[in-house]
This record gives structure tokens, C-alpha cells and sequence, in this order.
């Protein structure tokens, strides 16, 4: 192969991935190398409907004023992904901003942002958010048309109890239903196409095991970060005062304050989250919720204050993963190590991506170019999109 064919599906191979990963990351309620604003509060920096490049909080710095991050919002338009720039931090938290609005987030009804609520950062070249133009117009048009796919495989039987973490025979059957269909769908469409007898080596084929590698990493790597980017740690304050207050989190010595927490679920499928208490002092009135698209499940969280007084943090950790299995299976993974149900669950999407890709394509090696005009997939993509 040829520098510049290397090149060529390298550029489109990015482009695929990087369009994958935003789809997966809509529907999976966290942003992913892409991000776009539904509304105008961004504006002129970004402007509604417009897509920026995501950096996950996880290979970044901690913001600086300036900087626009996506956050976690707990009250602003009722929860949920935000993308403000950072005016500045204090103690409390970060102070932000829509460039669009004359007041804080903080002036309204948010509390300060804590560092634990951004899960990605905008990426800057010099001071500049980079932008793409009508990215989120088009995906919210797509997300419209996944909505509907969405809902009608809500009907299929035994998937529901699936989502619950209940096996049903039902759901096996109605897999293997479709499988067979598909195979005979394959052979029907394809009884014209001669098989391919020359050298594999030829430049206009293309192995069907990249293929299949190319298949796998496109349904697993996007579902992969998503899980691994939308857990986290999430601090909370408690005050161990001689003199508590209306606050609910500044009670007595020795005494504990219950509030409610909420698990919001941002994307278009349903997500499992597990919530672990990292120190004895916290305890969950459910650890385990499994929310449906653009649902929340709330639950109680009871802090005790230490005997002494002072101001105190505890955390707790998120653990989310894609429902793709039992419930009672992903905690028995969970229980191992949290990188064992994220493995558990990229397995059934490895193995259903290369079931899929063998059925729909078969062993043969695939021909890049058209039969009726001599132009490769990779010249047709370009001159469409490019």
C-alpha cells in the first residue's frame, strides 16, 4: 500500500471513529473526543447547534478562568451536561459562565462547581475554543432517528427484563431469530456476487479481518471510555458544629444529616450505575440504579459528623456501566474490580460486532471499488464529505 492510500484511510478511519464516538457519547450521556450546545448561552464563542472538540478531565490540568469546561450541573436547567467558560475559583468551587449571559451560573441557582463535576474541557489553540460548525444540528437530527430505533427494539421481547438484570429464553431466541434472518438476507442479496478467486493481495481488496478489527474497535473503544470517563469520585462536605444551622450539612457533633442524591442518566440508552461509599461516615439508602434515557433515580445520602468539630470531606464513587449483561453478573464482576465488569461487558460487544461483521460480510476478502464506475470507497467518501 501506497503513502498516500495509507494516509487517505487513516483520515477516514479518524473521521469514522471521531463521528462513532460522538454518537456513543450522546447516547451514553458523556462527551467523547466531540461535544456540542443546544442552546445560545455559549454565543458567539459558540454558537447553538454548534459542535468543539472534547478533552476528557482525565488527561487535563485542573481549569483555569478562562477555560470552558462541561460540568455536571446540579441545578442549572434542571441538571445535567453544561458548557460554560470558568470566570474563576474559590474555595468553594469554580465560578462559571455562559459568554452569552450577563450573570454567573452561581448568581442563580448552581453552587459552585467542584473540580469532581467536569468531565471534559474544550480544547483551546490559541485562547480560541475550536468549533465545528453545525456538528450538534446534525447529531440531534440523528439522535431523533436513534430515538425511534430505540423504540422499536423496546419491544422485543425479554429485553426489558434484560435491562433489569433478568435473563429471558425469549430475548435468546428473538437474537438467534434475527441472526438466522440476516444470514439468509446475506445469501439472497448475494447469490450475484461472483466469489473472489484472485490474489488477496490485490490493492483494490481489502481483508476482511481489518474489516472485523476496524468493526470491533469502532463499538467497543467509544463504549469503553464512556464507562471509564463517566465514573468518578464526587466529594461532599460535612460541618461538625457546636451551633447547627438551617443547612442541612452543618449539624451537631456526633449527629448525621440525610439528603437526597440523584443519579441523572444523560444518554439515549439505559446506564447502570453502582455508588460506593469511600469512608464509613456515608451510606447510601440504594448503591445500585439502573436509569432509563434522560431519566433520574434519587436515593437517600446520610452523612455522620465526627465528634469533633470542624469542617469534613467525604467521598464516594460512581461506577457506570452498559447494561449488557444481568445485573446480578456486572456486580459479581463489579465485586472483583470495576476493570473486570467494563471487560466482561466489551466482551459481549466485541463478540456481537464479529458475529454481525462474519454474518453481514462474510470470510471473503471485500472489493474497495464499484463494479459499474472504478472508484474506491475511500475516493467516494472524500469527495462526499470532504
Amino acid at each position: 500500500m501506497k503513502l498516500s492510500e495509507f494516509v487517505e484511510y487513516a483520515v477516514v478511519g479518524f473521521l469514522l471513529v471521531a463521528v462513532v464516538a460522538l454518537l456513543f457519547g450522546q447516547a451514553l450521556g458523556q462527551p467523547i473526543l466531540l461535544g456540542y450546545v443546544e442552546t445560545g448561552s455559549m454565543a458567539p464563542t459558540i454558537e447553538s447547534g454548534d459542535g468543539f472538540v472534547a478533552v476528557p478531565a482525565v488527561l487535563t490540568n485542573s481549569p483555569e478562568a478562562g477555560d470552558v469546561v462541561v460540568f455536571r450541573a446540579e441545578e442549572l436547567h434542571g441538571g445535567g451536561l453544561t458548557t460554560h467558560r470558568v470566570v474563576r475559583h474559590t474555595p468553594e468551587g469554580y465560578i462559571t459562565r455562559g459568554d452569552a449571559n450577563p450573570f454567573t451560573d452561581q448568581d442563580n441557582v448552581e453552587p459552585p462547581v467542584r473540580e469532581s463535576q467536569i468531565v471534559a474541557e474544550a480544547l483551546l489553540l490559541n485562547g480560541e475554543v475550536v468549533v465545528v460548525p453545525g456538528l450538534g444540528t446534525g447529531v440531534q437530527a440523528l439522535q431523533g432517528a436513534v430515538g425511534a430505533v430505540f423504540g422499536v427494539f423496546a419491544g422485543i421481547p425479554g429485553l426489558e427484563s434484560l435491562v433489569r438484570g433478568e435473563f429471558s429464553p425469549a430475548l435468546l431466541v428473538g437474537i438467534g431469530g434475527l441472526l438466522i434472518v440476516s444470514s439468509l438476507l446475506v445469501d439472497v442479496l448475494g447469490t450475484k456476487r461472483q466469489p473472489a478467486t484472485r490474489s488477496r493481495r490485490r490493492p483494490n481488496y481489502l481483508s476482511v479481518g481489518v474489516v472485523l478489527l476496524v468493526l470491533v474497535v469502532l463499538v467497543s473503544a467509544p463504549a469503553t471510555i464512556s464507562m471509564v470517563l463517566g465514573s468518578g469520585t464526587t466529594a461532599v462536605d460535612i460541618v461538625s458544629s457546636q451551633s447547627p444551622t438551617e443547612n442541612p450539612l452543618v449539624v451537631g457533633p456526633g449527629e448525621s444529616a440525610t439528603v437526597d442524591y440523584t443519579v441523572t442518566n444523560e444518554g439515549l440508552i439505559p446506564m447502570m450505575t453502582v455508588v460506593e461509599p469511600a469512608h464509613p461516615d456515608l451510606t447510601f439508602g440504594q448503591n445500585v440504579f439502573v436509569v432509563a434515557s434522560r431519566e433520574d433515580a434519587t436515593t437517600t445520602l446520610t452523612i455522620r459528623a465526627p465528634k469533633e468539630t470542624g469542617a469534613y470531606t467525604r467521598e464516594f464513587t460512581e461506577h457506570r456501566y452498559v447494561p449488557l449483561l444481568p445485573q446480578s453478573l456486572i456486580l459479581g464482576l463489579h465485586d472483583i474490580h470495576p476493570w473486570v465488569a467494563i471487560f466482561g461487558i466489551d466482551l459481549i460487544l466485541v463478540t456481537g460486532a464479529l458475529v454481525l461483521g462474519v454474518v453481514t460480510l462474510g470470510v471473503s476478502p471485500v472489493r474497495m471499488r464499484t463494479s459499474g464506475r472504478n472508484i474506491s470507497v475511500v475516493e467516494r467518501l472524500k469527495r462526499r464529505f470532504l
